[in-house]
């Protein structure tokens, strides 16, 4: 297949970009990376009349740490942020997940921002900006709106970006250094989509001669139309000890709150399985990480 014939521009500056996106609106797509646009172009899933090239706006591949937070611009690629000694240092869980993204062909010209602005809900970005509650920056020619990373995805492939809008930055809180993290997909092949997966942080805080979970954060891809964040799972671990019997609680509400889709490589049964056994290895070895991390600030 072919893509439809289109006009393609490349903006030279963030301005102009902003100014192309609000006079063709719903008629132009923006392309960076191109690892999800591309193909949908081929089969003409999109038929846009102007692709925008925002590859040359050099000011939205970067990384700086800011007042606690991480920035990453928007064009950013996945091996920059892998190899970044900042992410490594204050965000160690971004690197471990980047290192589940496809292949590494596809790391080196996928952009997070790309990926973000695409919403699929089987990608690993959009569940992890949930987790680590990442705001967006989101730019047009009149106004510059930060949006939370819960109130961004609002479907398979949909987001809250409108047609004259830039998704331009991503700013994500420095967690407590003493933060254990965990993520686990499941794929039948390695770069595969995910048939599930789930991410886990946990602070320790001690209370009375105890290790209490102070705030634990879980959330999940592949088992609904959006990146889920488990709210009420957090719920049942925070200000307690971590327990098996807490596991199997959580075990059970995972399988009564989801309502994965089935499709052709599983059912909606296995999928939800499937999430409640890997949310089990990684809630404990998020646990055993912030465990040995607040032990040795003890000891310090």
């Amino acid at each position: 297949m072919k893509p439809n014939r289109f006009q393609y521009i490349a903006p030279e500056t963030i301005p102009e970009a902003l100014q192309l996106l609000n006079l063709y609106q719903s008629d132009a797509k923006i392309i960076s990376g191109g690892q999800s646009l591309m193909p949908m172009l081929n089969y003409r899933v999109i038929q846009p009349k102007y692709l925008i090239d925002i590859g040359r706006l050099l000011e939205l591949d970067a990384i700086a740490k800011q007042d606690g937070v991480i920035e990453i611009g928007a064009i950013t690629r996945y091996v920059t942020i892998e190899n970044s000694e900042v992410v490594q240092q204050f965000l160690p869980l971004l690197p471990e997940v980047i290192r589940h993204i496809a292949h590494l062909t596809i790391r080196n010209r996928g952009t997070i921002g790309g990926s973000l602005s695409h919403a699929d809900p089987a990608s690993e970005m959009p569940m992890l900006m949930r987790l680590l509650d990442a705001t967006f920056e989101i730019s047009s020619e009149n106004e510059t709106l930060m949006i939370p990373a819960n109130d961004f995805f609002l479907g398979p492939l949909r987001t809250a970006l409108k047609d004259h809008q830039l998704l331009t930055k991503i700013l994500i809180p420095i967690p407590d250094a003493n933060m254990g993290w965990a993520f686990e997909e499941f794929a039948r092949r390695s770069g595969d989509y995910a048939l599930a997966a789930v991410g886990v942080t946990v602070e320790v805080k001690q209370a009375a001669g105890k290790n209490l979970i102070h705030q634990c954060r879980v959330a999940m891809m592949g088992v609904g139309d959006t990146p889920l964040r488990l709210s009420q799972i957090e719920s049942l671990f925070n200000g307690h000890e971590y327990s098996s019997e807490l596991v199997a609680q959580a075990q059970e509400q995972i399988f009564q709150d989801l309502d994965p889709r089935p499709d052709l490589q599983s059912s909606a049964v296995f999928k939800k399985h499937l999430a409640s056994h890997i949310f089990t290895k990684v809630m404990h070895q998020a646990w055993g990480r912030a465990l040995s991390f607040n032990t040795r600030k003890t000891l310090s």
